[in-house]
């Protein structure tokens, strides 16, 4: 799925996301989204979540539910 489109994120969606820092690299890190940062409806480098983990960054994938 989408990570640009707000609406195929809502707390508890599993996915990788780009931290701030990590941009050069491209490292991804995997979490549970707690909340939604980004109000508008897209975004084109993906919508800004907190994990619960507390890590911030932007959605680059919705990883499947298991």
């Amino acid at each position: 799925m989408d990570g640009r489109k707000r609406a195929n994120i809502k707390p508890g969606t599993h996915v990788n996301i780009v931290q701030k820092q990590d941009q050069r690299s491209g490292e991804l890190t995997e979490g549970y989204v707690q909340d939604i940062l980004t109000n508008s409806p897209n975004h084109p480098h993906g919508i800004k979540v907190r994990l619960e983990t507390g890590e911030v960054g932007r959605v680059q994938e919705i990883l499947p539910e298991d």
